[in-house]
């Protein structure tokens, strides 16, 4: 089969190198996938650029987003039958209850191998059912952003009620399953965006408001101001340090900053007094359980929501689809086709 393996860690974009391999085997408890999309996540640059917490194996499949078909079924498997659409659960061995220590070490796209490959094996316990209604390319954007959208919005406590109001930055992915799960639950949304462009299309998805946040440096001052002063009920963080500060003077007090993202750095120095004079919950979220994710696509499946895809890109261009990850100026998710 074909695959691509991350060569070197630390050389980013030139770490992916495509490469034939022998086609895998499904063993006791496993299901063989073959594989027809992936998607990309910010993390797959982390995880080749060397900055993920825990570096993946030697030579090993990258991504950690993909969707397939099942094409054989290894002995004792019942849960699943040859045709089945499934998905890869990011967390292999995280199945619910509270994060476990050791979720890391079980993560597709490193240490794990990843989806990047014609051909992949999954323990029938780690895959969900794709939406009847969705593509294997929509199917594909699930397993990571999707289902951290939905722990950090659907999954907090306690539940916020229709008509609270939720706050997201940017257009990234995970931002864009955060308002579609809000707007969902009746909850007003507020969004930060960088042009008018991505600001017309938050419009049309039903967001109420839009900041530029080029335009208007202190945009926190502009959520104080449409929320009377008294700050949204929930603001789901991607930016780590560089946003932070903002976003806990845009929370009521409190309210909760769910922290989902590093994009703006994590080493810099942070302001505690809001935290405790606020009351404000901050707490992080990411990803989610393998049965999160399985109620996740049920709702999916439910409400007919369908994901936002920005680029489809073959097999053989997944380095082309890397380097429009990397300019960051796409609006939802990157997606490669592999069948």
């Amino acid at each position: 089969m074909q695959a691509f393996n991350i060569v070197e860690i630390g050389k980013g974009l030139e770490s992916w190198r495509q490469v034939e391999l022998p086609d895998p085997t499904p063993g006791p408890g496993q299901v063989l996938i073959r594989v027809k999309a992936v998607s990309l996540n910010p993390r797959d640059l982390m995880v080749v650029s060397g900055h993920f917490p825990i570096p993946p194996k030697e030579k090993a499949i990258p991504v950690s987003d993909g969707a397939g078909e099942i094409i054989a079924v290894g002995p004792g498997v019942t849960r699943w039958k040859v045709g089945d659409r499934v998905f890869g659960s990011y967390y292999q061995q995280w199945h619910n209850g509270q994060f476990p220590a050791d979720a890391e070490l079980y993560a597709l796209g490193g240490p794990l191998d990843g989806m990047l490959a014609q051909l992949v094996t999954l323990p029938q316990s780690g895959i969900i059912r794709i939406p009847d209604h969705l593509s294997y390319e929509e199917g594909s954007t699930l397993p990571v952003t999707a289902v951290t959208a939905w722990n950090a919005v659907m999954e907090s406590v306690p539940r916020m009620n229709p008509g609270a109001t939720v706050l997201t930055l940017g257009t990234g992915s995970v931002s864009l399953f955060a308002i579609q799960f809000a707007l969902a639950c009746g909850f007003r949304v507020i969004a930060t965006t960088s042009s008018q462009g991505k600001a017309e299309r938050l419009q049309s998805m039903g967001v109420s408001y839009v900041i530029n946040y080029k335009e208007n440096a202190n945009w926190q001052e502009e959520v104080l101001r449409l929320t009377n002063g008294l700050g949204v009920d929930q603001v789901i963080e991607v930016g780590g340090t560089g946003t932070l500060p903002k976003s806990l003077e845009s929370v009521r007090s409190g309210g909760l900053v769910t922290l989902i993202g590093l994009l703006t750095g994590f080493a810099d120095p942070i302001n505690t007094s809001p935290i405790l004079f606020k009351k404000i919950r901050l707490q992080g979220a990411g990803v989610g359980s393998i049965e999160m994710a399985d109620v996740m696509a049920h709702t999916i499946t439910a409400l007919k929501l369908k994901p936002v895809i920005a680029e489809v890109f073959k097999f053989e261009e997944a380095k082309d689809a890397f380097a429009k990850l990397q300019d960051d100026q796409h609006f939802g998710k990157i997606v490669v086709r592999i069948d």
